[in-house]
């Protein structure tokens, strides 16, 4: 198992370098960077983290599938790729359906847009020439001048059912976002691995993220941070309540409480949902997703709190190791 951690997007950009030497430094193995609209790039984030470490992989997780030309994102690859082979990870999905729509990249299906643009990526990256005329993407007789020596894996950002099986069809690894217990881990593998047989692909590693805040002194306050995180998330989250059974009680909690519903929220689902409390309680969480079958888990820093990587380096990773 590998262990990253994310640099947040909410993150001043000039503290990105510092902050990837000191995860490299740690020993983290990866680095993960968001695509989030308005906020910093990723692929020049990316370039700028390989170019002052020496080790850490990087990883964009994710960028949406929409917003840049197929032959425009190849180019960018293959430049990372060529000049850090082996380091560069990169990411595509959905993206949010809003930050779309408001930019004018919303296509009919993002899920078909995936479908077509993956396979045209990874063909131009194999030096091949493209002819594809979809829904979507349009390229005639488009070919790359250079090539990587080795092939970046290409990642999929995925949450439900369908997008799962697309990304063990066409993808070589894929992404999970945080609320991913290991009940949803495992589910999620049932479909990535359905996918794989479709199209007789033999690896798909899958990266996991987790909220992750700690406190050795005081575990209680570290949860009740995360509390506060909860709410909003658990709206949005419901094919990992369905994998982890408590669907119609989040909706129930909900009903009945509200935004204001974080302070109900059991003790049980925070254990499988985050990796927060001590070091110990984190450490737990972290051991029971790897059991579940993450390849990678990656920390994921409370949004705006540069602070966790500190606590992670001081008390998490220490614990991990032993």
């Amino acid at each position: 198992m590998k262990l990253g951690v994310i640099f947040h997007p909410r993150f001043a950009p000039e503290t990105l370098v510092n902050y990837a030497r000191r995860a490299e430094a740690a020993g983290f193995d990866e680095l993960w960077l968001w695509e989030d609209a308005f906020l910093a790039g990723a692929l020049t984030s990316a370039a700028t983290v390989l170019a002052n470490t020496e080790r850490i992989a990087v990883g964009i997780g994710l960028m949406p599938i929409t917003v840049r030309n197929p032959l425009f994102v190849a180019m960018e690859m293959t430049t990372l790729a060529r000049l850090y082979p082996g380091r560069f990870l990169p990411g595509f999905g959905h993206g949010v359906d809003a930050w779309l729509k408001q930019i004018g990249a919303a296509p009919p299906s993002t899920l078909n847009a995936l479908a077509e643009t993956i396979p045209a990526i990874r063909a131009l990256l194999r030096g091949e020439t493209v002819n594809a005329h979809g829904s979507y993407i349009q390229l005639d007789k488009v070919k790359l001048a250079h090539t990587p020596s080795i092939m970046p894996p290409i990642y999929i950002g995925a949450m439900r059912e369908k997008t799962l099986r697309l990304a063990g069809r066409i993808g070589d690894g894929t992404i999970v976002t945080e609320m991913s217990s290991p009940a949803y881990v495992r589910w999620a593998k049932t479909h990535i691995q359905a996918g794989m047989a479709e199209s007789g692909r033999a690896d798909n590693r899958l990266v996991v993220y987790v909220q992750c805040k700690i406190d050795p002194a005081n575990g209680v306050s570290a949860r009740q941070k995360v509390r506060q995180m909860f709410s909003p998330g658990l709206i949005w989250a419901e094919p990992h309540l369905q994998a982890l059974g408590i669907a119609d009680e989040v909706k129930a909690l909900h009903e009945k409480y509200g935004m204001a519903m974080a302070e109900h929220i059991p003790d049980a689902w925070l254990d499988d949902l985050c990796a927060a409390g001590t070091p110990e309680q984190a450490a737990s969480t972290i051991q029971h997703l790897a059991d579940a079958g993450a390849d990678s888990i990656v920390l994921q820093p409370l949004d705006g709190d540069p602070t966790c990587l500190d606590e992670y380096i001081g008390y998490l990773l220490p614990l991990l190791k032993r």
